[in-house]
C-alpha cells in the first residue's frame, strides 16, 4: 500500500464491511426472475442492482470521509475540468460484470479503491456470488 493522507488502516474494517454489504445488495435481485435491465451506452447493461449497490457506496463513502469526493461507473457524468483538481478520490464499480450477473453465472464484483495523485494506493474487490 502505498502512502495516502486518509486514515486507511483504521478504516480498512469500515469499507470490508462497506463490500459486503454492497455484495449483499445485489445478491438480492440475483435470484429475482425481472433484473430492472435498461442500457446505458454502448449497450451497456445497467440493472436493479448495480443502482443499488451503487447508492449504499456512494452514501457510506461519503458519510466515512466527507472531504473525499467519489466517482462511481453509475454516477451522473462528473465532467473533466471538475475531476482533474481532485487530488484523492474514491473509484468506485458497484457492479463490474453486469452482462455476467444477468448470465447468473457468479462472475461480478464489487470494486472500491482510493486514489491518490493519479495511482490507486487502496482496494477492494468483493465477489459476493463466489
Amino acid at each position: 500500500m502505498m502512502h495516502t493522507t486518509l486514515p486507511i488502516p483504521t478504516l480498512v474494517p469500515q469499507l470490508v464491511t462497506l463490500a459486503h454489504q454492497a455484495g449483499e445488495a445485489v445478491m438480492k435481485f440475483y435470484s429475482q426472475e425481472e433484473l430492472g435491465t435498461t442500457y446505458k451506452e454502448f449497450d451497456s447493461p445497467l440493472t436493479c442492482a448495480d443502482i443499488a449497490s451503487h447508492d449504499l457506496i456512494v452514501e457510506q463513502l461519503q458519510a466515512l470521509t466527507p472531504s473525499v469526493p467519489v466517482l462511481s461507473e453509475e454516477s451522473k457524468d462528473v465532467p473533466y475540468h471538475v475531476r482533474q483538481a481532485w487530488r484523492t478520490f474514491w473509484l468506485v464499480d458497484p457492479l463490474d460484470g453486469t452482462k455476467e450477473f444477468i448470465k447468473r453465472n457468479g462472475e461480478f464484483t464489487v470494486n472500491i479503491a482510493l486514489i491518490e495523485d493519479g495511482r490507486p494506493v487502496f482496494g477492494i474487490v468483493h465477489a459476493p456470488a463466489l
